[in-house]
């Protein structure tokens, strides 16, 4: 028996969109899949935060492709990089772009058509929108105007990371990218070792040595941790061991591709040791005063802040002698 192609449903009624659609000419689009012809069926107005896919372009929902073919504008971060994606699945929408370095120029483009009642649909480059990219400043300022804002959930990177970790995942804490300066992240590491939570983050290629350094180093040697690499892609990996291992084996290693490190949650009922409340000092000092430091070191371990207050003053007196000639 030959495969057929779902015929829409029929509505009720005339629809918004139907009458959108009717007075501006834009007729429905379809997409293509497997070879088939799919005839999508155009949504309500609105601004869609459309999830597309990590790396394997297969990894897209159905729903997705029938908001991204029917809709009049589609925002991304790169046309060049979201076309790969609408030319694989037959799909001719315009393309805008919008991000970080554009967002204040392209967004009353995107409220205008939105208060036409038209139907908007906003990608990142792989991924769900709004995760490290500047798409919930739109997203607040299409609430403010009143109109509707529709997620469509699918793929995301720490979400595919953190379940093919092997880590803890009940609860978890998702950091994005940490400071690049060596000082600024192991503070920022300091902040987030004690929470009772796997951490994930994203990272560059180029610092992932550096990164896992800095975590051993602030977090713990012996944390379990993973560095998932090209997830979804031909060559997804995941390497697994302890920080100090992780680092070890990538220390010397040209690093390429898409980078998701999850470390676990911290031992249940560890107390930090004065070597790893140095270290956090340490680190925290580096960008903020004695009694900040103490502050952020006693809600990451559980110590009295007063005596790391204390500690932290003998470091930084420690520190000033050393600078002595």
């Amino acid at each position: 028996m030959s495969a057929r192609p779902p015929e829409p449903s029929e509505p009720d009624e005339e629809t918004e969109a139907d009458a959108f659609a009717e007075a501006t000419g834009s007729a429905s689009r379809d997409f293509f899949l497997a070879g088939q012809r799919i005839p999508a069926r155009r949504p309500a107005p609105g601004l869609y935060i459309v999830a597309t896919p990590i790396g394997n372009l297969g990894d897209i929902t159905l729903r997705a492709l029938e908001t991204l073919a029917t809709a009049d504008l589609v925002a991304c971060e790169d046309t060049r990089v979201t076309s790969k994606l609408m030319h694989r699945y037959g799909l001719k929408t315009p393309l805008t772009a919008y991000h970080e370095h554009n967002a204040e120029r392209a967004r009353p483009r995107l409220l205008s058509a939105l208060g036409e009642g038209g139907v908007v649909a906003l990608v990142s480059d792989a991924g769900t929108p709004l995760v490290s990219d500047p798409g919930y400043r739109l997203v607040r300022d299409v609430l403010a105007e009143g109109h509707q804002v529709i997620p469509l959930p699918g793929a995301s990177a720490p979400l595919a990371a953190l379940v093919g970790a092997g880590l803890a995942t009940d609860t978890f804490c998702f950091a994005g990218f940490l400071p690049v300066k060596q000082g600024q992240r192991r503070s920022r590491l300091a902040e987030l070792g004690g929470i009772p939570a796997t951490l994930v983050f994203f990272e560059s290629p180029r610092r992932v040595a550096a990164t896992l350094a800095d975590m051993a180093t602030t977090l713990g040697a012996e944390r379990e941790a993973v560095v998932a690499r090209e997830l979804t892609k031909a060559f997804e990996t995941f390497e697994r061991g302890t920080l100090a291992e992780l680092h070890d084996r990538f220390a010397d290693e040209n690093v390429r591709g898409e980078i998701v490190i999850v470390v676990g949650p911290p031992e249940a009922g560890h107390d930090a040791n004065p070597e790893d409340a140095d270290a956090l000092l340490a680190a925290a000092l580096a960008t903020m005063k004695p009694a900040g430091a103490a502050k952020e070191v006693a809600r990451a371990t559980g110590l009295d802040r007063k005596v790391l207050y204390a500690r932290a003053m003998e470091l930084k007196s420690a520190d000033r002698k050393d600078e002595t000639p």
